[in-house]
């Protein structure tokens, strides 16, 4: 029986279904370390900074990627002991559904503007720092 189209060649369905497995099992590899590098670097954030998603992805050389840095921190677990709460956004806003991460960056010193968001200007991690 014939399946699908790759490449202008129709394949088999078995033959198909081996090549999105191969690359599924690549994407995983790619997405475990991608997970592993997000981790690394929010936990070397300091106590007092923050930084953003987009700037975690572009410095794990993915600059196209803020969102999933969102999702693997989002996904991480408590084991992981990682400071989440010191990623924002590229405005300074905060987790919509995390109301406890305005409470602990306050407890590490961090202000906030008048709309609540966070002072990039001031707040932001300098690696050079």
């Amino acid at each position: 029986m014939l399946g699908n189209e790759v490449f202008g060649l129709t394949l088999s369905k078995f033959a198909y279904s081996l090549i999105i497995l191969v690359q599924r099992r690549k994407m995983s590899v790619i997405i475990d370390e991608f997970r592993k590098e997000v981790y690394e670097i929010v936990s070397s954030i300091p106590r007092g900074r923050v930084l953003s998603y987009g700037q975690i992805a572009w410095l794990i050389g993915y600059p196209r990627h803020a969102r999933l840095v969102g999702k693997m921190l989002r996904d991480a677990t408590g084991t992981e002991a990682l400071p989440c709460h010191r990623v924002v956004n590229s405005s300074g806003c905060m987790a919509p559904c995390w109301p406890e991460q305005r409470r602990l960056l306050e407890k590490e010193g961090i202000t906030f503007r008048s709309n609540g968001s966070v002072d990039m200007k001031r707040w932001q991690w300098r690696l050079e720092e």
